[in-house]
């Protein structure tokens, strides 16, 4: 497969999952879907990873891809698409980055887990703080928050989700990195008429 080409379907793949991370973040700001518990919300939220990391600094390398798998910066493809590949190993290091940030940020959050009201001692704390991620499978444990209500598996869900789709940006953005470095050094092997 050509470099442009490969560099196209991985900018198109790159952008919805970004769309994802940024709509899973913005759910995470609103647990059970209301707004009344935004004084309450985790730390791990409050960093925007999905929104930040796997969305805006992965969202910029997948535009980039798709324009370097477009016609040359001539027009004809003169220079071999070598301009928008070297500015799409930039981007694309850019969006390794972002991927590890939400990556890890999620996988912080899924292993803490949600600030909620707890019984007692009633108070906004951090049940599962010491639990090392066992709560996740011992959903016994989750009766533990009253406050918001279904945060817990609200969390899980959201936070498990941005870990999966930023696991699979950084492989993407992984790929894409080698491919613009290869369309860098070897131009693009599509014929002037291709598109």
């Amino acid at each position: 497969m050509c470099t442009g080409k490969c560099a196209r379907c991985l900018g198109l793949c790159l952008i919805p999952l970004s769309i994802i991370c940024i709509l899973a973040n913005i759910l995470l700001l609103v647990p059970n879907g209301e707004t009344k518990w935004t004084d309450h919300l985790s730390l791990h939220v409050w960093l925007s990873a999905g929104f930040i990391g796997g969305g805006l600094m992965v969202l910029c390398p997948g535009i980039a891809a798709v324009r370097a798998g477009g016609k040359g910066c001539c027009g004809a493809g003169c220079c071999g698409n070598r301009c928008r590949m070297l500015r799409s190993v930039f981007s694309s290091a850019f969006g390794v980055l972002g991927a590890i940030y939400c990556l890890s940020a999620s996988g912080a959050g899924l292993e803490m887990g949600p600030r909620c009201l707890t019984k007692l001692p009633n108070e906004w704390t951090y049940p599962f703080e010491n639990s090392t991620g066992n709560y996740l499978s011992n959903t016994t444990m989750w009766d533990q928050c009253l406050a918001p209500p279904n945060v817990v598996p609200w969390n899980v869900t959201l936070f498990a989700l941005l870990a999966a789709v930023s696991a699979l940006e950084l492989v993407l953005c992984g790929i894409q990195l080698v491919n613009a470095v290869l369309g860098v050094f070897c131009g693009d092997c599509r014929k002037k008429g291709d598109s």
